[in-house]
């Protein structure tokens, strides 16, 4: 959390954008860890067995620091989700450097370019699983973890993609609906109706299991 003494990013923007260098250092430092995390939850296992997280962030923040009089002129997304696109543009470029796939324009709307890894996955249905705390949930929880990933799979990539985006990497909805490319409202539409189909598929899933 940033401290009382310490500037917000909106601040930070405003002296960076005067020339205030420690500022740019500072702005950028503060999103490696998010930036990090981000990685390595969409990064391919086969990937992380050649290159760690902070190898992609490291790179993805020298063109930030590169391109960042550019964005302090237009600032077309706000700070963080500018920074998570460079960063998901350098993880594609190593994913098909490394392990291969067809070529395709990376957008804000193209997040279903690689699946999301198992042990992802697997973090993303336990969160869901973990809203039901009722007894029948916890032994939801204990009896179909492999099914609900099973079942998140299976999901449309948009549905899958706003709950990765708003559980797993905590975005506010506002960061989710400038990487989307949605509006705020539209967010929640999104993550309402996704939620809405995976408690359905769960409880088709519960009953076939009776």
């Amino acid at each position: 959390m940033i401290g009382s003494h310490e500037p917000d990013t909106g601040e930070l923007i405003r002296r960076a954008a005067s020339g205030d260098r420690e500022a740019v250092d500072r702005l950028l430092a503060r999103h490696r860890d998010r930036l990090r995390r981000m990685v390595a939850i969409r990064m391919d296992k086969r990937l992380a067995a050649r290159l760690d997280p902070s190898d992609i962030v490291q790179d993805a923040l020298n063109d930030a620091s590169r391109k960042l009089l550019d964005y302090l002129q237009h600032q077309p997304l706000p700070f963080y989700p500018w920074l998570r696109q460079l960063a998901w543009k350098r993880l594609i470029a190593e994913h098909r450097r490394h392990i291969g796939a067809k070529s395709r324009t990376v957008t804000r709307e193209e997040h279903d370019a690689m699946p999301l890894p198992d042990h992802s996955a697997s973090q993303l249905a336990a969160q869901l699983l973990s809203r039901d705390t009722s007894p029948s949930g916890r032994l939801i929880r204990k009896e179909l973890g492999a099914k609900v990933q099973q079942m998140l799979s299976q999901m449309s990539p948009p549905d899958r993609e706003v709950l990765v985006l708003r559980y797993l990497e905590q975005l506010s909805t506002a960061e989710t609906a400038a990487v989307l490319g949605l509006t705020v409202d539209g967010v929640k539409s999104r993550q309402r109706r996704a939620l809405v189909r995976f408690s359905n598929q769960l409880a088709e899933h519960s009953q076939g299991d009776l």
